[in-house]
């Protein structure tokens, strides 16, 4: 039946409802009993540092929060590990070729349904801005835009990194404690 749907033999007509042997209301086709399972994204990125110890920063040229800083990340891909996700990130970004070192954080932000997969990373080729980027660029820690910064999330893993960046093992972050009002 689904390569009915597939091949356009069949129209799907969705109602919602609550499948047998689950809890939540999901979407179920009427014509073929399709569930149409919706599951947060998963967003891949990496605190990024140069032999220099300075943080690589993307000024946003897309929405949401246009104009302001954030760590290379974004959306993975079908088919994608999570590290080559946050590499191919860095690369459209920043035209950055990055090496991943160790996973840094995840973070849950379900209001939004993310969750976002934070790696420590060393930067390995030069820098420009990508498609995505207004401007790129290369931060000692005193010279981070902390006023300008997008998300919440680009604080706590920037945090994050400071607190373990001359450690070589460590177990990875999650949210920190009292931040619920604002991921939920």
């Amino acid at each position: 039946m689904t390569d009915d749907l597939a091949n356009g033999s069949i129209t799907p007509d969705f109602i919602s409802g609550v499948p047998d042997g689950d809890e939540r209301e999901r979407r179920i086709c009427n014509t073929c009993g399709f569930i149409d399972y919706v599951n947060p994204k998963i967003v891949a990125g990496s605190v990024v540092t140069d032999r220099d110890g300075r943080v690589l920063l993307c000024r946003r040229a897309i929405e949401p929060r246009k104009g302001f800083w954030t760590l290379p990340a974004g959306f993975m891909e079908e088919n994608e590990t999570v590290e080559h996700a946050a590499q191919r990130e860095a690369k459209e970004e920043a035209c950055a070729d990055i090496r991943i070192e160790q996973m840094l954080a995840v973070y849950s932000v379900p209001r939004i349904s993310q969750v976002q997969i934070m790696f420590r990373a060393k930067l390995e080729s030069s820098i420009d801005s990508g498609p995505e980027s207004l401007e790129v660029g290369l931060f000692d820690w005193k010279d981070i835009p902390w006023s300008e910064l997008a998300f919440p999330t680009v604080v706590w893993a920037l945090t994050h990194y400071a607190s373990t960046r001359h450690l070589n093992a460590f177990p990875p972050f999650t949210n920190p404690p009292g931040t619920e009002k604002i991921t939920r």
